[in-house]
């Protein structure tokens, strides 16, 4: 199966298709290798539980890039550019992610970002990023911080 890479609206937001094998055994889901395009360096592996309707947001990083991918559920990624020195400075992009179309998206540092939790079961969120966790290069703002003029409600159709 050959993986195309969609640029995104943001510039510098990655998302790549990523390949699932099924057998009677069960799947594999590939979510990211160090000889991909995409991949620039390890930092930690970390996952996140998202509840259903839950809404983890916002923050962004100074030095960390983000490697998201969805291993169980399904959420609403929210990304805001608030980069001064981007050429999409001040666009919103959402994506879907989810276990049934395996994705991979890279969020440049200094992108805000956050998610909410779709449908009835908690999901789960991996995050291959290029530093180690340091409080020192994160920045939070609340979900409902006037900044971002976001809804976090539900979408339909």
């Amino acid at each position: 199966m050959s993986e195309t890479k969609d640029t995104s609206t943001i510039d510098g937001v990655i998302i790549t298709p990523k390949r699932k094998i099924f057998d009677d055994r069960g799947g594999i889901f590939h979510m990211l290798r160090r000889d991909d395009p995409e991949f620039k360096e390890f930092g930690e592996i970390y996952f996140s539980k998202v509840y259903p309707n839950v809404v983890k947001a916002w923050h962004h990083h100074s030095k960390m890039d983000l490697n998201y991918f969805c291993v169980y559920g399904s959420i609403r990624l929210a990304l805001y550019d608030g980069r001064n020195y981007s050429p999409t400075q001040g666009l919103y992009q959402e994506i879907v992610l989810h276990e049934q179309e395996s994705k991979l998206v890279t969020v440049p540092h200094g992108i805000w970002n956050g998610f909410r939790g779709l449908g009835n079961t908690p999901s789960l969120i991996a995050n291959c990023a290029t530093e180690p966790h340091d409080p020192e290069e994160i920045t939070y703002k609340p979900i409902d911080d006037p900044m971002f003029n976001y809804s976090w409600e539900q979408r339909h159709g």
